[in-house]
């Protein structure tokens, strides 16, 4: 299990809602680990490389069913990527290979262990990209440089590549990209899906533009994030629809322009306090040097698979537990994108309206949601992250409350950029888990919940009050979100 704190998160206030909540996030964590699913995927028998597509695939993929590599047809095999996390993905790799791996190179984040024993590893920046993240993608770079049409390459992608699978374009420099990104998702609150639309844009790699580095070579797409987040009800999006609209997966095509990328920044007022080399970049952009389309990358004849699908992991693993105490669990948002806090009053109401009136939802009952709020920072400088911010916003809305207990974490075990300087603590929590009790301790305390929020400095606070979740890192499907109303 993940969560490493059970202990002290559930030893005061609200007790037995505590160890529920606790439970299911845990069941939701663990469901994430990528190492069992490269080993479901991928094997090697009778000098073939043998990939399982069942499961793996995006719905209506054209290209659909198994695929076998006959090493007899090829003299290298190599492997990529970057993510939070992605090492447990490569280990796994690297163990059903064996000697027949030839080499490969990953991007974590600053702060993971290094497990990887063939396989190189470069940590770097994130969320703001930093020096590393252009080191790694130079040995990258040096890796691929002179593939053929005999070798066998594949990528890994996940939540986390936007900023760790950073590699300026043209005159703009790493420092322009990480005062722009700064600027952009942390003082102003961006929502990463806009960000990501301008990354791919600025970047010698995303927008498929690495995969034109390795055409000749067979290419095997693999991404830890889940592929259908856009997709409402919780379903597998088609894969045509996925192509079309993604502005995440650097390895295949791209749907936003140049023109698009322009009018984000306008849209949120952020033009004069963009770098010049950006805008000159951005301004000078051709259909020539646009993103791969979705017609480029077919011609490739790549394949395409999710290690992770949050249909078939988290989700179905937190029902499961929730059945397995005798609570109906029920899907409340599947991918919200709003002010943390906000959300986490909203959610704090609703909780509350359950409770007092037993509408929308009787209790008892856990409420399940994911998707990637954001915290617009401005110039201040306090400690948390997006999770954090939410759950001492629904704090705050529930005080009193014997029955409401709410966790959240970000997935990978790292809610926010991290920089947490306390004796004991993570640098990086993972989240919270807070009840109707913590905002009335706070108080007796003398810690000021609503200037943390004010601040963003959550990370203190919870940890003081023993609701900060610390959790072992890993990949990324989001954040997963519980509310659990007793009877």
């Amino acid at each position: 299990m993940r969560i490493k704190n059970k202990e002290k998160l559930t030893s005061h206030s609200n007790v037995y809602g505590r160890k529920i909540v606790t439970e299911l996030l845990d069941a939701g964590l663990d469901a994430l680990d990528p190492y069992f699913r490269v080993k479901q995927f991928i094997k090697v028998e009778n000098n073939k490389i043998i990939l399982n597509n069942e499961g793996f695939e995006m719905k209506d993929d054209p290209h659909s069913g198994p695929v076998e590599f006959n090493l007899k047809d090829y003299d290298r095999v190599f492997l990529f990527g970057a993510a939070k996390g992605i090492q447990r993905a490569a280990l796994a790799f690297e163990e059903v290979l064996g000697d027949i791996l030839t080499a490969g190179h990953v991007i974590g984040k600053h702060g993971e262990e290094i497990i990887c024993k063939k396989i190189g590893v470069t940590l770097a920046g994130h969320p703001v990209p930093d020096s590393f993240c252009v080191e790694g993608c130079k040995k990258i770079e040096e890796l691929l440089k002179d593939v053929t049409e005999r070798d066998l390459v594949f990528s890994i992608f996940g939540s986390g590549c936007g900023s760790l699978f950073t590699y300026p374009a043209g005159n703009i420099t790493i420092d322009d990209i990480s005062r722009f990104t700064r600027m952009m998702q942390i003082e102003k609150g961006v929502p990463t899906s806009d960000l990501n639309q301008i990354r791919t844009h600025i970047d010698r790699f995303k927008g498929g533009r690495i995969t034109r580095v390795i055409k000749k070579a067979t290419h095997v797409c693999t991404v830890t994030a889940d592929p259908s987040k856009m997709a409402t009800p919780v379903t597998r999006v088609p894969y045509f629809e996925m192509l079309k609209t993604n502005t995440f997966f650097p390895t295949v095509a791209t749907a936003s322009t140049y023109d698009d990328c322009i009018n984000i920044i306008n849209k949120w007022d952020a033009w004069d306090e963009t770098p010049d080399s950006i805008k000159e970049h951005l301004l000078s952009g051709t259909c020539e040097t646009e993103n791969m389309s979705v017609e480029e990358f077919e011609t490739y004849g790549c394949r395409f698979f999710g290690l992770i699908f949050k249909d078939s992991t988290v989700y179905p693993a937190v029902r499961k537990k929730a059945a397995e105490m005798g609570l109906k669990c029920i899907m409340l948002s599947e991918y919200m994108e709003a002010e943390a806090c906000q959300a986490g009053f909203v959610d704090g109401n609703l909780a509350l309206c359950c409770e007092r009136m037993g509408e929308p939802f009787s209790a008892p009952v856990v409420l399940m949601s994911s998707g990637e709020n954001v915290v617009t920072v401005g110039k201040e400088k306090g400690v948390g992250g997006r999770n954090q911010e939410y759950c001492l916003g629904a704090a705050l809305r529930i005080a009193g409350s014997e029955k409401i207990v709410i966790g959240a974490v970000d997935t990978d075990g790292t809610d926010g950029p991290g920089g947490f300087c306390y004796k004991g603590a993570p640098s990086c929590l993972s989240g919270a888990v807070i009840d109707g009790f913590t905002a009335c301790i706070a108080k007796e305390k003398n810690i000021d919940l609503w200037n943390a929020l004010k601040t963003h400095g959550t990370s203190e606070p919870l940890w003081l009050l023993d609701s900060a979740v610390e959790a072992v890192t890993g990949v990324s499907a989001l954040d997963l979100r519980i509310i659990f109303i007793g009877d």
